[in-house]
């Protein structure tokens, strides 16, 4: 397969695996969480799939389209690692309904060492029954995978749900 063809099949699994989530989260009380801005797709998405929900972004540093920069006051700029610390002490444990991580960097093995070190933390700012959607796997006792969208492979995208 091409790499233009794995790419957008990495992207249809994406919008598969979020409007399946936001439609999942609708009842759900809490905010939602963008960790990867990058040029600011997936977080525009998100502002119409979970219209009138606070949604605040991490990244390291801004490099998106100025029409897909959230307020400041929505931003997390740094490391994973302590940014989302910093959420917790912020926006409080189980603030989120959704969150959704992307963090592919090209590099396989540095891409799932951060979604180990930073699971822990993810399923902190989870609130019960919350979605998780990644491109990598949160392995965390405390989440239950979901299946996939018809039409997403296994290992394409993953899904997980806060137990209560």
């Amino acid at each position: 397969m091409s790499r233009l063809d794995s790419f957008i099949r990495r992207l249809e699994a994406q919008r598969s695996c979020l409007g399946n989530a936001a439609q999942r989260t609708q009842k759900l009380a809490g905010v939602v969480l963008e960790l990867g801005l990058g040029n600011g797709r997936t977080f525009d998405h998100l502002r119409e799939i979970c219209a009138g929900r606070e949604i605040y972004v991490f990244d390291r540093q801004v490099a998106a389209h100025p029409d897909c920069i959230p307020a400041p006051n929505r931003m997390f700029l740094g490391d994973f690692t302590e940014t989302l610390k910093e959420a917790r002490a912020q926006l409080g444990d189980a603030a989120a309904c959704l969150i959704h991580v992307d963090l592919g960097s090209g590099d396989t093995a540095a891409s799932l060492a951060l979604a180990r070190c930073i699971a822990p933390d993810i399923a902190a700012l989870m609130a019960p029954h919350a979605i998780v959607v990644s491109d990598q796997p949160i392995d965390e006792p405390s989440l239950k995978p979901l299946p996939l969208p018809e039409g997403v492979r296994p290992g394409r995208y993953f899904m997980g749900k806060k137990l209560a």
